[in-house]
């Protein structure tokens, strides 16, 4: 765990770099373009690059090495933001679109690499731990990256926002390639080509038709919560200028703040629990958690007074981090040689609940009122999560229902014949 606090450290400035992107790239788009078709067109290049990425970063943490990966991702997002930093004006628009696809796909491609490698990392036992060390880490960068955006933009300049976001993902790739970590399975070399992709392939359909099927209700449940969570991103600046018009974003700022308090909770928690009983939460656990974020996000939105809503993003935030944990470490008991590919389908899963979820409720914030749209979409999530505990307690007694395992590694839902 020594070197994974420093990696930790890393990663975290490389999200900063990419909130900070998000933002200060979605602004200078509209800026240069004047239209909001060009700045919306970006985000949907950037989401359906994130998509199709998803799937290729399955295979590709498969056969290849996943911290050259990881590094690789970093440089390019680094290349492409210096790129367009000294590139003439007149071309800078055109870049944009390439650079939402290098942004989409590496941000994607870093993100399956590191969730899979977590256990060779720091050890199956010590996953649930680190990945609640990493929640933490990018649930502060993103609270400093969406504060600071503004401020760097509006003081600096976009040449400055962009050479900063350059060099947080220049210092993340050289973090991350000084580290000595290994991130495959003793024994499971990088390779494989074309025999393990066809693997790959075979290993996704059977999937699909139904040989692991609580990972894959999980998984879909993943994909509705990414429907939510755009629903209250795009619900949250309507709502907060309703309350306070001559200071609407007050309500953002708090509410953002007291979810990452609750995220860091979340942490705090969990490891300790899992510390003292040694014992890994489940699907059950994951279940009841996505429910009660989908709660907290809903009353967020119900119109109560500053200080219970406030109390509601706390437990919705706090449930948030629990289930992100939870879903993460649970996907990571497969064996390794499958665990990016898992990965690979959950990120094109959540990226695709995500990126519909922001065109749906856009169009329906329009008719309807923020509170309607937020809990018809965190509503579907309830219903889903609902319908696996019922499943997962028709299944009480045998090992796969009961959705707990020790902290050592679970194979019960990966399909027989496919370990290592």
């Amino acid at each position: 765990m020594r070197y994974f606090r420093l990696l930790v450290l890393g990663n975290g400035i490389s999200a900063y770099g990419s909130y900070l992107n998000m933002v200060a790239l979605n602004v200078f788009v509209y800026d240069a373009t004047g239209s909001a078709l060009a700045a919306g067109l970006f985000m949907a290049v950037r989401l359906a690059t994130s998509v199709v990425s998803g799937w290729v970063s399955g295979r590709l943490v498969s056969v290849h090495d996943r911290k050259r990966l990881m590094v690789g991702a970093d440089l390019c997002q680094a290349v492409a933001l210096l790129t367009l930093l000294l590139a003439p004006d007149g071309t800078r628009t055109g870049l944009l679109y390439v650079l939402a696809v290098v942004t989409g796909g590496c941000s994607t491609l870093s993100q399956v690499a590191l969730r899979s490698s977590i256990p060779e990392i720091v050890g199956a036992e010590h996953r649930v731990r680190a990945n609640g060390l990493l929640v933490t880490g990018r649930s502060l960068a993103m609270i400093a990256g969406f504060a600071s955006s503004g401020v760097v933009v509006a003081e600096l300049g976009y040449s400055a926002a962009f050479a900063l976001d350059a060099a947080t993902f220049l210092v993340s790739a050289t973090m991350l390639f000084l580290l000595p970590v290994r991130t495959r399975a003793a024994g499971d070399a990088p390779g494989g080509g074309s025999t393990e992709s066809s693997g790959a392939t075979r290993w996704t359909v059977r999937v699909m038709l139904g040989t692991a099927p609580l990972l894959m209700a999980m998984i879909a449940i993943r994909a509705v919560d990414g429907l939510g969570s755009s629903s209250h991103n795009v619900a949250l600046p309507i709502y907060s200028s309703s309350l306070d018009p001559d200071h609407p974003a007050t309500f953002i700022s708090q509410f953002w703040a007291t979810w990452a308090i609750g995220n860091i909770v979340a942490q705090q928690v969990i490891g300790r629990v899992t510390k003292k009983t040694g014992r890994t939460p489940g699907e059950r656990a994951f279940a009841l958690g996505a429910c009660v974020m989908s709660a907290g996000f809903i009353v967020v939105f119900s119109g109560l007074p500053t200080v219970p809503a406030v109390i509601a993003a706390l437990v919705a935030g706090a449930a948030d981090g629990f289930t992100e944990i939870v879903y993460v470490s649970r996907l990571q008991a497969a064996p390794d040689d499958q665990r990016g590919r898992l990965f690979g389908l959950s990120a094109s899963a959540e990226n695709t609940g995500f990126g519909l979820g922001m065109l749906v409720s856009g169009a329906l914030l329009e008719t309807f009122t923020p509170l309607q749209v937020v809990a018809s979409f965190h509503g579907l999530a309830i219903a889903l999560c609902t319908a696996l505990l019922l499943l997962l307690l028709g299944r009480r007694g045998t090992r796969e229902g009961d959705g707990e395992e020790t902290t050592g590694r679970d194979t019960s839902t990966v399909p027989e014949g496919q370990g290592r």
